[in-house]
């Protein structure tokens, strides 16, 4: 499952994309409001994870506009404004839920489970065929053949952002956020190399078949 972390607070954002990630939950972390609405507003993330007040774009009217735009993802704020009015304008601003700071870790896991199954986030399962190709996403193991594919961290984190969006294309901006994270300043072509180095373990004998990962031009890339 993929979320979406909006928090300006970059040493809480890191804790809340770390506790996700330990609960096999695939991370993505905004710092402000302009680049959590560019990702959020891509519907590629099972459940939105936001805080209200934002540099940028504010959480409320990045909600509001999200709603506007019919982006239906389950969003689930996060805010030191936690009296009664507060949650209420959040909930009628278009959330799905409300925690206020501070607040459990354990509890933030189970709303975010709660909402992912609402959205339909674990529809995809664990195990996933395409044809000789087996992929675990819970025990991170490839298998071709029911032979080990060697991948490193990186490769399997692209090819899983791929597994869970299967059938959506994801541009190189959208792959380099979810895999590099938004931060992050990968030089050239990197997406393009590490989707090669994909292709290679995953497929090494030509077939004449398409390849399970399909290239569309000009914007990124699609598996199946």
């Amino acid at each position: 499952m993929n979320i979406l972390i909006v928090e300006d607070e970059p040493r809480l954002a890191e804790l809340i994309s770390k506790t996700l990630r330990r609960e096999f939950f695939h991370t993505t972390v905004c710092n402000d409001g302009d680049c959590g609405y560019d990702e959020a507003a891509s519907g590629a993330y099972d459940v939105i994870v936001l805080d209200r007040l934002l540099p940028g774009m504010d959480g409320m009217s990045l909600l509001r506009e999200l709603r506007r735009n019919r982006v239906d993802t389950p969003v689930l704020i996060l805010t030191a404004l936690g009296d009664v009015p507060d949650r209420i304008y959040g909930l009628r601003a278009g959330a799905d839920d409300y925690l206020g700071k501070p607040f459990a870790f354990e509890e933030l896991v189970a709303r975010v489970r709660a909402l992912s199954r609402r959205s339909g986030g674990m529809v995809v399962g664990d195990l996933q065929r395409f044809g000789q190709i087996e992929i675990d996403l819970a025990r991170h193991v490839v298998t071709r053949d029911d032979h080990p594919v060697e991948l490193s961290p990186r490769e399997f984190a692209l090819l899983e952002t791929l597994v869970r969006h299967k059938g959506q294309v994801l541009s190189r901006d959208q792959l380099l956020r979810r895999v590099w994270g938004p931060d992050s300043d990968p030089t050239g072509n990197v997406v393009d190399l590490y989707i090669h180095y994909l292709r290679k373990k995953l497929e090494p004998e030509p077939s004449g078949a398409p390849s399970l990962i399909r290239t569309v031009r000009g914007y990124g890339y699609s598996l199946g």
